[in-house]
């Protein structure tokens, strides 16, 4: 299995909004680039998302798949795995870790792990990993602190 990349950034809100919003699966293709489609196809007794079906389409890699969700009873930590292989991955392993900070900001480290069902050389795939994470932080974000984006 390949390594993990992780990066982090800090959003202008609490862990719970954050939470709010990473949890609200339906909503990924208003603000998110690649995302076409997100769809919550069963659920843990609470309500939370327990596996979500993804279309995706990043220009050079479109591809459809199932992500099975686990949470942190406070949402601290919500993690994923495929699962079964898709078209395009054999395995992806993933999680976002939320910390308040002492200004009512969050945290955000991000960890994801990918095994693409095509060779890449390792050096690609953790650009790509870097390029998907970087997006998916900044995009996070910017729902985040957007004033009157639904949450």
């Amino acid at each position: 299995m390949a390594d993990s990349s992780t990066q982090s950034i800090i959003i202008g809100a609490s862990p719970d909004r954050v939470a709010a919003v990473i949890c609200d699966f339906p909503s990924y293709p208003e603000w998110t680039d690649a995302i076409r489609r997100a769809e919550v196809v069963e659920e843990y007794e609470d309500g939370y998302a327990s596996q979500v079906r993804f279309t995706i389409d990043a220009g050079v890699m479109a591809d459809e798949y199932v992500l099975a969700y686990e949470y942190a009873e406070d949402l601290s930590r919500i993690e994923w795995h495929l699962v079964e292989p898709s078209r395009m991955q054999r395995s992806q392993r993933g999680s976002y870790d939320l910390v308040g900070n002492p200004d009512g900001g969050t945290t955000v480290t991000y960890t994801l792990e990918v095994e693409l069902a095509v060779g890449m050389l390792g050096m690609f795939r953790r650009k790509a990993e870097k390029m998907i994470m970087d997006a998916a932080l900044k995009q996070l974000k910017r729902r985040v602190e957007t004033p009157g984006a639904a949450h």
